[in-house]
């Protein structure tokens, strides 16, 4: 949605945002004090280095369910020899046109990698996927995690919320921070009581289409349509 980054990014004064999309996103974010998560629409190595030469620091990989597909994902962000990404960083909007001249030798630092927990495999093997070095964080996806499990559209369904609690316990046990999405004010809580450290509250349409609802809701309670006069 054109310049929605860029609006929400100044609420709140900074934080993480994560967003979705080509480079626009990330564009209009870098003028805020927000940090941007951005989510490639796979974990396939060329979609990490496309979203990484358009500047992205920090990676939301979505459905990693195993240890091996962490380990592969964590590097294809790495310059090798830590890992596979391919270098053509001046030409990309990462090292500012080639004009930053520490990119190559400092990217690898600056990368931050979060790994989404969506299936049951992936809950099966979090002590492995937390393990991998180079993951910096898990992220549960509660929807696709209660989809997988058999229970589409309820994220609330008890043995989703076990599987959830069981994924923040390990992860916390490996010392990874852990985040999920809450789309609404009950899955907040229990993500917080949970233990999780980021949480994302809210997404721009859904922001857009319960503040249009509310306006017209309002109005129209408020301001009674007028009967035209009768000439």
């Amino acid at each position: 949605m054109p310049r929605s980054a860029e609006a929400l990014g100044g609420a709140g004064g900074g934080g993480l945002r994560p967003v979705r999309g080509r480079g626009r996103p990330v564009q209009e974010i870098a003028a805020t004090p927000a940090t941007p998560v951005v989510r490639p629409p796979t974990s396939q190595p060329e979609a990490i280095k496309r979203y990484l030469d358009i500047g992205a620091h920090t990676l939301l990989l979505p459905m990693v369910d195993g240890p091996e597909q962490a380990t592969a994902a964590v590097a294809a962000t790495r310059y090798p020899p830590e890992g596979t990404r391919g270098v053509g960083s001046a030409l990309a909007r990462a090292s500012g046109w080639g004009q930053d001249t520490e990119y190559l030798s400092t990217a690898n630092n600056r990368t931050f990698v979060i790994a989404q927990v969506e299936s049951p495999q992936a809950v099966a093997s979090i002590d492995d996927i937390a393990a991998v070095d180079g993951i910096d964080a898990i992220f549960i996806g509660l929807s696709d995690l209660a989809a997988t499990m058999g229970h589409l559209g309820e994220p609330t369904h008890v043995d989703v919320l076990a599987a959830f609690r069981y994924v923040a316990q390990r992860a916390h046990r490996a010392g990874k921070p852990v985040g999920t999405l809450a789309g609404s004010e009950q899955l907040a809580e229990i993500a917080r009581v949970a233990g999780c450290q980021f949480i994302a509250v809210g997404t721009d349409v859904g922001l857009l289409a319960r503040g249009g609802a509310q306006l017209l809701s309002t109005h129209r309670r408020t301001h009674r349509p007028v009967q035209p006069a009768a000439y």
